[in-house]
């Protein structure tokens, strides 16, 4: 069964940057897709950014495109993604989420995934 693990979450001040990892284990990531979304208080869920599983094919939120990037290492069965120049906005627990796909699939639609971790907490704050 695969299992994800978040990590990287904290508190930074606006124009900060932070590195979250999403660690899998119980299963290679070699064949998921993988996307990060993110949820704050008395807000629908948002998905942030997505890759596909043969890391050719990327989807980035228009709220976060050009800001936050999303990677993976394969070898290290983990998916990072980068967050720069963050803005209070962007406070929100953060989860990733792992769906079995061939290829260039990718998704930002929370329905479209079986795998979840238990997020991170990133605060945007001075």
């Amino acid at each position: 069964q695969l299992q994800l693990v978040e990590s990287g979450g904290g508190l930074v001040q606006p124009g900060g940057s932070l590195r979250l990892s999403c660690a899998a284990s119980g299963r290679t990531l070699d064949y998921y897709a993988i996307a990060w979304f993110r949820q704050a208080p008395g807000k629908e869920r948002e998905g942030v950014a997505c890759i596909s599983s043969d890391s050719t094919s990327t989807l980035y939120a228009d709220s976060v495109k050009g800001r936050f990037t999303i990677s993976r290492d394969n070898a290290k069965n983990t998916v990072y993604l980068q967050m720069n120049s963050l803005h209070p906005e962007d406070t929100a627990n953060y989860y990733c989420a792992a769906e079995g796909a061939a290829n260039n699939w990718r998704s930002l639609d929370a329905n479209e995934y079986d795998s979840w971790g238990q997020g991170t907490q990133v605060t945007v704050s001075s």
